[in-house]
């Protein structure tokens, strides 16, 4: 029982922490392996609770029995479509929306999508 809410208060807290959608994938055991490790979808090794972002802006933590990921971007809802674009930053995981015609001035956005 207590690993099962030690389980649950982990993900409560990753899934307030990023505020996005997230999806599991399951643990990957490493065969021959007595460490208790993570194999992610790329082939990495992570030490279990240990947290990373991936290339997608995804963070994740390895759990025991899977890998948790949750979104990290947020996207834009309720902005001029017509006359606003959205640009994405990978290096900040972040979509900003500004003017097609001038991109340095920002567009109005009434709601954004975790």
């Amino acid at each position: 029982m207590n690993i099962l809410l030690g389980r649950l208060a982990i993900f409560a807290t990753f899934v307030t922490l990023c505020n996005a959608s997230c999806y599991f994938i399951p643990n990957k055991i490493v065969p021959g392996d007595s460490t208790k490790e993570c194999l992610d979808l790329e082939g990495n090794k992570h030490p279990l609770n240990s947290r990373w972002r991936t290339e997608n802006c995804d963070a994740c933590v390895c759990l025991e029995k899977d890998i948790a990921c949750c979104s990290l971007v947020s996207i834009p809802v309720g902005y001029d479509r017509h006359n606003c674009q959205k640009i994405f930053n990978k290096e900040t995981c972040k979509i900003t929306v500004v003017e097609k015609k001038d991109p340095n001035r920002t567009c109005g956005v009434s709601g954004w999508i975790s």
